[in-house]
């Protein structure tokens, strides 16, 4: 699935859904899942997602959000383009604009799913008014959000309530909380200076430390059922709802084997039990995101 490479078929490892987004690059990400998914489009589900100022021409950022409806449609239309299809499977509005009314950017995907564009609409890190106001003039089908043992935000603050509700998808990102559940980081690990997580408050160095407390309960459980930390981490998140559907991301071929193999570990009540009791007695030190990109979250 990436340049030169022999293609694997998607759906020969039980993967039939993949996320990439606009700002991706801007715009490299898409261009590589449209050239790399091409010869299996018929067998697979693809997502992106727009809602960032963006010249679609020179990949110019402003840093700012732009979810005005003749920007969308500009967008979709390069977004086809790259992706090499037809119609967008399913299309999120990458963070909700408060500039934008929701009311006005849900019309606006509803034009685009008559006219064929796209096929189903979607939200990321949107707020469970957000959802149910959108939801009230275009069917809402999926919420993407961040929903992984150690950021449960969304069980609180109404998100996963109103997808239940609505009949709503809810897609979580980060399921792995960014590589720390896998327990292949601790306090000694070194990042690049352009890993986005040298900014990250969860991954600041103390934090880290007080952090492994999730890894050593994924790991207790881990080995008794001959799993992964990672693979029980995602096994957790299944369990939660039957229209849960994580989507971990990695850049190795056995790290994608290995998060696949999270379906065939079975969390029984008393496994739940134990991972539930053991989170709820740790702390989580440090905000999931740094304040600048918090900041765009739950609106």
């Amino acid at each position: 699935l990436v340049r030169d490479h022999k293609p694997i078929a998607p759906s020969d490892l039980g993967v039939t859904f993949f996320d990439t987004a606009e700002t991706y690059g801007p715009f490299v990400n898409e261009e590589l899942v449209g050239e790399a998914l091409a010869p299996f489009r018929q067998q697979v589900v693809i997502a992106t997602k727009f809602g960032w100022d963006i010249d679609q021409k020179t990949g110019q950022r402003t840093g700012l959000l732009n979810s005005r409806p003749e920007h969308i449609r500009l967008v979709v239309e390069a977004m086809l383009k790259r992706l090499k299809v037809e119609a967008i499977d399913l299309l999120y509005q990458h963070r909700v604009d408060p500039d934008v009314p929701i009311e006005d950017v849900a019309a606006t995907m509803k034009e685009l799913i008559t006219r064929g564009k796209v096929k189903h609409y979607g939200l990321s890190e949107a707020a469970a008014q957000t959802i149910r106001r959108a939801h009230a003039v275009h069917r809402i089908t999926a919420i993407q959000s961040e929903y992984s043992l150690w950021t449960r935000d969304v069980e609180q603050n109404g998100v996963l309530a109103t997808c239940e509700e609505l009949s709503i998808g809810f897609i979580p990102w980060s399921p792995l909380g960014a590589g720390f559940l896998t327990g292949k980081i601790d306090s000694a690990t070194k990042f690049e200076p352009t890993d986005f997580r040298i900014n990250s408050p969860r991954f600041a160095t103390d934090a880290r430390a007080a952090n492994l407390a999730f890894v050593d309960l994924l790991k207790r459980v881990a080995e008794r059922k001959r799993a992964t930390p990672a693979q029980v981490a995602l096994a957790w998140l299944l369990a939660q709802k039957p229209w849960i559907v994580p989507i971990p991301g990695t850049t190795k071929l056995h790290r994608l084997e290995e998060n696949l193999g999270a379906v065939n570990v079975e969390l029984m009540t008393d496994d739940l039990r134990e991972i539930e009791e053991g989170a709820s007695g740790i702390e989580v030190k440090g905000a999931r995101l740094p304040e600048t990109a918090l900041k765009y979250s739950n609106r």
